[in-house]
């Protein structure tokens, strides 16, 4: 018997997935995480990233590219089409992330991104 899944399916899904990697990396700081890509290019996986971007308004990244842009040049359905065939085929590159620095209270610069204050 196929029962239809409900709305927020693949939102349940990406916080259950979230949450197991979040709790195994608690578990064990150390843990190296190999074997991720059959989790990420999931369909519904990846429809729920393309939306919580879309619902943030995230801006441009460092290619410009807007989500306006993507929306009217070439649609969600190819854009994450392109994005999970690279996943599965191990060519996915992402590109390098813009590097800004924000300041901290004590009057220092941090580079946003880094995962540690100094």
């Amino acid at each position: 018997m196929n029962a239809v899944n409900p709305a927020n399916y693949a939102k349940v899904k990406a916080q259950e997935l979230q949450n197991k990697l979040y709790l195994a990396a608690k578990e064990n700081p150390h843990r190296k995480f190999h074997a991720l890509y059959d989790k990420i290019y999931r369909e519904d996986i990846l429809w729920e990233a393309w939306r919580r971007v879309k619902g943030n308004r995230g801006s441009g990244g460092v290619d410009g590219i807007t989500i306006d842009s993507i929306i009217k040049e070439n649609g969600e359905q190819q854009l994450v089409e392109e994005i999970r065939d690279q996943l599965m085929r191990g060519i996915y590159r992402p590109l390098p992330a813009r590097r800004k620095e924000i300041p901290k209270p004590d009057g220092k610069l941090r580079r946003v991104g880094d995962s540690y204050y100094t």
